[in-house]
C-alpha cells in the first residue's frame, strides 16, 4: 500500500497518543477521495499489531507483523459493503462485533476499520453504537468518511473525530511534479478538481481520464457555438458524477472571471473555455446552470434505476435554453 508524505505527521500524532495511553478506542477520519486515509489506518494498525513495535515503527519482523504483511491477519476486520451493494447491513456488523468479545486469537489487539461509513445502514449504525459504547478491552475502531453528517449524531458521538486535511498546494504540486512530471498549470488545474488532494488529482493526470476531461473542454467549446447536444456522448459514461463536477467546476469559473476573481480558476489550463462561458452566459444564467446541473448529478448519484441517457439530454435541451449570446450580467 502507497504511504503518501502528507500522513507523516497525524500518524505520529496518532501513534503518540497510543503510547501515552490516551488514544481513542474510536477514531472517526474524516477525509476526502485521494488523502490516504486506507494508508493512514493501515499504518497504525500495523503499529498496534506488532508484538515488538521500535519506537513509531513496526518491528516488521515479529509473528503479528507478519501476518499483517500477509493481510491475514485473524484480529484485524474489514467492515464494508459487499461488492455490487451500496449499503452495509446489521447481520455483517453482529458478526464481527460478537469476535471482538472473545480472546484476540493472537494474544493483542483487536482492530475493526470501516473504510466507508456511510454506507452503514440505521440498523447497522444502531448495532455498532452498543459495541463502541461499551467496547472490548484492547479493541480499536477506524471510521473513514467523506461527510461526517451522513452518519448518526449518536455514533459521531461516540468517535474522536481526526479531519485528515488536504496538504498545501506548494506542497502537492511538488509531489505531483516526482510522480508523473506535467506543466504546472495542468498539475494544477488536477490538483484543484480534485479538491487538494494529492493522490486523486495523481489519478485524474493518468492519460485516460485526463484525455476524458480534455475532450469535454474541446466538446464544450464547440457545443456553445452550436449545438449543445455534442455534449451527450462526453457526459454519457459510468463516470459520469466526476464528468458532471468538471463541468459544473467550468461553470463556477465562468462566474469567477465575470467578478473578476481569474487568479482563483480550477482549470487554470483551459481558460478559453473560461472565457467562452463568462462571455456567452449572463451571471443569472452562469448561476442557474450550475444549480440544474448539480441537481442533476445529485439526482444521478443518489436515485436508483434512472435512464443515464435521457436525464442528461432533458437537462442538456433544457440548457440549451439559456444559451444564447447575451451581455454579462
Amino acid at each position: 500500500m502507497n504511504w503518501y508524505p502528507w500522513l507523516n505527521q497525524p500518524y505520529r500524532q496518532i501513534i503518540t497518543r497510543h503510547q501515552s495511553g490516551q488514544a481513542h478506542h474510536a477514531l472517526l477520519i474524516q477525509a476526502i477521495d485521494g488523502m490516504g486515509d486506507d494508508a493512514l489506518v493501515w499504518g497504525v494498525s500495523r503499529w498496534l499489531m506488532c508484538q515488538h513495535p521500535e519506537g513509531l515503527k513496526s518491528c516488521g519482523h515479529c509473528h503479528g507483523c507478519h501476518l499483517m504483511q500477509a493481510q491475514t491477519h485473524p484480529d484485524w476486520y474489514r467492515l464494508e459493503a459487499e461488492k455490487g451493494k451500496s449499503s452495509l447491513g446489521i447481520d455483517a456488523v453482529r458478526d464481527v462485533t460478537e469476535k471482538l468479545y472473545h480472546f484476540a486469537q493472537q494474544g493483542g489487539a483487536k482492530i475493526v476499520w470501516l473504510p466507508d461509513a456511510a454506507q452503514l445502514t440505521e440498523a447497522a449504525a444502531n448495532a455498532l453504537l452498543k459495541t463502541l459504547e461499551e467496547p472490548p478491552a484492547n479493541c480499536w475502531f477506524f471510521l473513514s468518511v467523506q461527510e461526517p453528517s451522513r452518519l448518526l449524531a449518536t455514533l459521531r458521538s461516540r468517535c474522536m473525530t481526526w479531519h485528515l486535511s488536504p496538504p498545501e498546494e506548494v506542497q502537492s504540486l511538488q509531489w505531483l511534479q516526482k510522480q508523473l512530471p506535467q506543466s504546472e498549470a495542468v498539475m494544477r488545474a488536477a490538483l484543484r478538481l480534485s479538491n487538494g488532494a494529492p493522490a486523486a488529482a495523481l489519478a485524474l493526470l493518468q492519460p485516460d481520464r485526463w484525455q476524458a476531461r480534455e475532450k469535454l473542454c474541446e466538446t464544450l467549446l464547440s457545443a456553445l457555438s452550436s449545438d449543445v447536444l455534442q455534449l451527450l456522448p462526453a457526459l454519457n459514461h459510468d463516470d459520469v458524477a466526476e464528468r458532471l463536477s468538471w463541468l459544473i467546476s467550468l461553470l463556477v469559473d465562468a462566474m469567477k472571471v465575470q467578478q473578476g476573481a481569474s487568479n482563483w480558476l480550477s482549470n487554470g489550463d483551459r481558460p478559453d473555455v473560461v472565457a467562452q462561458l463568462a462571455q456567452q452566459l449572463s451571471s443569472s444564467a452562469l448561476n442557474a446552470s450550475v444549480q440544474q446541473w448539480m441537481q442533476c448529478r445529485e439526482q444521478l448519484l443518489h436515485v436508483a434505476a434512472l435512464n443515464r441517457e435521457l436525464i442528461l439530454t432533458d437537462r442538456l435541451l433544457a440548457w440549451g435554453r439559456l444559451m444564447s449570446p447575451t451581455a454579462v450580467g
